[in-house]
């Protein structure tokens, strides 16, 4: 490795806007981040899975619609389920 051309690995002090504070090694002294592992939905167990547009109902009115046609006999038009 070449000298002088990589900067400084020091003990760094990470600052969460939840107010954790905790220590690790970076190259600058002081970091500030808005999510830490003890406040991110994902780790704490509280994150939603969101169904955007019913994209799921959506494809589950497809699968039947399309097993309806498969079962149905030939020549026979299948009808769409009803919606409620």
């Amino acid at each position: 490795m070449k000298t002088d051309i990589h900067p400084d690995y020091v003990e760094c002090t990470v600052h969460c806007s939840c107010g954790n504070e905790f220590t690790t090694h970076s190259t600058v002294p002081s970091l500030r981040v808005e999510l830490c592992s003890e406040c991110h939905p994902f780790y704490t167990g509280k994150q939603k899975l969101v169904d955007t547009g019913g994209r799921v109902e959506r494809f589950q009115r497809r699968l039947a619609k399309s097993d309806a046609a498969k079962s149905a006999p030939k020549g026979a038009k299948a009808k769409a389920p009803a919606e409620a």
